[in-house]
């Protein structure tokens, strides 16, 4: 085989659309861009345009508030911290930390700290200092006998 005999399979490329070549073609005179006007015409964008009519994205209210600086937790629940005890992941005599979670590969990456949800059964007796921690995880942490050390904020309602 040469270079010059290879070619692709059929059907695999199709060859561009020519307008403006003639009523014959398909594609004559007014190109499938319909007849004159702003809209026949090359780099138009009239999207929201209602012929001079209040635009609807006007018409209605503005509504809410979008913060440009939210906090980013990673939420851990206590059932996948119990895992990685079991695993022998997470050192029991050190305090559970951000970087400890990240050894230990519950989280990936830090983000603005982590928060502590009470989902799952936690058994290990751990020390914890995070950034955030629902009120059910702190009283299932307590009652395994650990303490909790909230490095930001007081403790917050679980969130949906």
């Amino acid at each position: 085989m040469k270079l010059n005999e290879l070619s692709d399979n059929s059907g695999a490329s199709k060859n561009r659309m020519r307008v403006g070549r003639g009523i014959g073609s398909g594609k004559g005179k007014t190109c499938g861009r319909g007849v004159k006007g702003q809209k026949a015409r090359t780099g138009v964008a009239v999207k929201g345009f209602e012929g001079g009519q209040m635009p609807l994205h006007r018409r209605l209210p503005k509504r809410g508030f979008h913060n440009p600086f939210p906090t980013d937790y990673n939420e851990v629940n206590l059932g996948r911290i119990q895992q990685a005890v079991e695993a022998g992941k997470l050192d029991l005599a050190a305090p559970v930390t951000v970087e400890a979670l990240i050894a230990a590969g519950v989280v990936a990456k830090a983000r603005d700290g982590v928060k502590i949800l009470g989902n799952g059964k936690l058994e290990a007796k751990l020390a914890f200092e995070v950034a955030a921690a629902s009120k059910g995880a702190v009283a299932a942490i307590e009652a395994a006998g650990g303490t909790v050390k909230l490095l930001s904020g007081a403790v917050e309602e679980p969130s949906a």
